[in-house]
């Protein structure tokens, strides 16, 4: 029997998310509108020293092409230096253990995925990655992406509210997102790792003695802040190969606990700032709701489905859950809520092993990435709910004959073009390079069934969905992986990412108008059901035949 103490850990988690996401939204609205904030005296002076050094005018403003071009140039620049630097990492300094450099193929996934948000890994840190490039090349990344996802957020909110055709300066919106957003909150978070006993330190190992395994030589690094950065900027790259699973990483329930909090606070906030910006705070609450009613459903179907398994074999019960493949240091309902905050979230961190968890629990991680909005991402994530509101505000518009408009602006062509080619662009970095795979078999040894579909279906959607979680039980390190899973992470995050800039473009440029008599209410239950409804169909019509034939089909 689960002990009931364990649910009541995840309640109170999820408490304190949404007890504080309020407060930290109304801060992150105060940071993107240059209004007054606690932390003007102390970054201030230093921000105006970096526009000067970078030559930047910071009341300059931008559209959302120039806007996009610089984010686009800058995270390129960022990438091909860290890829780089994984080609020549063995002539740099802080390789005490003598790390080769990784091949062509295997830096540009690399640094393609940490670019891009996802931190996929098909490398072995503690083997294949020195100090130096965790620290100057892959962390610097794990910065640097949340920081993007966060600007278009900023972006795109502007656009509701405008009417001059701007979105704001992306190199200020970068800074500040640095300075006044990540920084305070990784330092706090850094110091709740360290508290609770993960290491934080420069040495690359330490030689422990044993009398019955000898001498054992133990891997170690600024873990602590290494995690922080991880779980609050929504990357999820381990320090370590088994990543959170690694006791040093994650040593106790409360490290669990408190990275749930990391991974799910800045996701759920957005929505407060974002209502703050548009200066309408009653929007927040229906994007809320959708996002936290689908999240509590798959966390569900997640527990219920893991308490036992009749599918693989003989039913096995188990008084704690069905936990093969599952942290046994934590209980069920502690290592099911950091793992599907972590999908839902696109964070991709992982204490439990994916391949181990039933079709059903299977089935309810690759929906959150299908959705990649509840809550999702850093900033993307709450971009992709935006694009789905004006997609079900146009087709509700169209079911009852009024003129679409969302917030007083119409949505008209130019949104829903782009829209869809955020909404679509997903299946097809999906499906075109499975069908690939699959078909050629790369990879794969053996006939095709449904776990070894489930294994490459679960590589490439985490892969466009910038999530960086996998399966593994397929040789997904090969050249082939490697180059088209770059390719895969580089278009499906730059590809919205564009759309999303161009819809607040788009919509910044035209008059806002009052409200009329046949003005959908946002602010109400039941947009906040059909919502909900809307997101689920589409997702269920986009990816239910995949789902049917992958972990779906080993339910017969």
């Amino acid at each position: 029997m689960i002990p009931w103490a364990t649910y009541l850990d995840v309640l109170l988690t999820l408490v304190v998310v949404l007890a504080l996401a309020p407060i930290l939204g109304r801060y992150i609205a105060r940071v993107y509108t240059d209004r007054p904030s606690l932390l003007d005296g102390v970054f201030g002076p230093f921000e105006r020293g970096v526009f000067r050094f970078l030559g930047v005018q910071p009341r300059q403003e931008m559209g959302w092409k120039e806007y996009a071009v610089n984010l686009l140039l800058l995270n390129a620049v960022a990438a091909i230096g860290v890829f780089l630097l994984l080609l020549y990492q063995a002539q740099l300094p802080l390789n005490a253990l003598g790390v080769p450099g990784m091949s062509w193929d295997l830096a540009f996934h690399t640094s393609s995925s940490f670019v891009t948000n996802t931190d996929y890994q098909h490398y072995v840190p503690e083997t294949q990655l020195s100090l130096f490039s965790a620290l100057f090349g892959l962390q610097t990344l794990m910065y640097l992406s949340p920081a993007t996802g966060m600007c278009v957020f900023a972006a795109m909110a502007r656009g509701f509210s405008r009417r001059d055709g701007t979105l704001g300066n992306f190199y200020v919106d970068f800074v500040r997102t640095l300075t006044r957003i990540f920084l305070p909150l990784v330092v706090l978070g850094t110091l709740g790792f360290l508290l609770a006993g993960v290491p934080e330190t420069l040495a690359q190992s330490v030689t422990a003695f044993s009398p019955l395994a000898g001498a054992q030589v133990i891997p170690l690094g600024p873990v602590a802040s290494w995690n922080a950065i991880m779980l609050l900027g929504t990357n999820g790259g381990g320090y370590f190969n088994a990543n959170l699973a690694q006791p040093l990483a994650n040593p106790t329930a409360a490290t669990l606990l408190l990275g749930v909090v990391l991974m799910l606070l800045i996701p759920f906030a957005t929505p407060f700032a974002f209502g703050r910006m548009i200066r309408r705070p009653g929007e927040a609450h229906p994007l809320v709701a959708t996002a936290l009613v689908i999240f509590l459903i798959a966390l569900a179907i997640f527990v219920f489905f893991s308490l036992s398994n009749p599918y693989l074999g003989p039913p096995v019960t188990q008084p704690l859950g069905y936990l093969s493949g599952a942290e046994t240091r934590f209980s069920l309902p502690e290592s099911a809520l950091f793992e599907v905050s972590s999908i839902y979230s696109n964070t991709g961190a992982s204490v439990m092993a994916i391949g181990a968890l039933t079709p059903w629990a299977q089935s309810s991680l690759l929906f959150g990435m299908f959705l990649q909005s509840t809550p999702g991402g850093d900033g993307t994530g709450f971009g992709y709910m935006l694009i789905y509101v004006l997609l079900a505000v146009f087709v509700g518009g169209l079911m009852v004959g009024r003129t679409p408009e969302y917030l007083g602006k119409k949505v008209g062509r130019d949104q829903v073009k782009w829209s869809a080619a955020a909404l679509l662009s997903h299946p097809f970095l999906i499906l075109v390079p499975l069908a690939v795979a699959l078909t050629a078999g790369v990879g794969l040894s053996g006939a095709i069934n449904g776990q070894s579909f489930t294994a490459v279906l679960y590589e490439f959607t985490s892969e466009a969905a910038n999530n960086g979680s996998g399966i593994g039980g397929f040789a997904n390190t090969t050249p082939f992986y490697n180059v088209a899973g770059g390719i895969v992470m580089l278009l499906a995050r730059y590809v919205p990412i564009v759309a999303m800039l161009a819809i607040g473009g788009s919509l910044s440029r035209e008059s806002q108008q009052p409200p009329g008599t046949g003005t959908l209410r946002t602010q109400s239950l039941t947009f906040t059901i059909y919502l909900i409804l809307f997101l689920l169909i589409i997702a269920g019509l986009l990816f239910l035949p995949v789902l049917a034939l992958g972990p779906l089909s080993q339910l017969v």
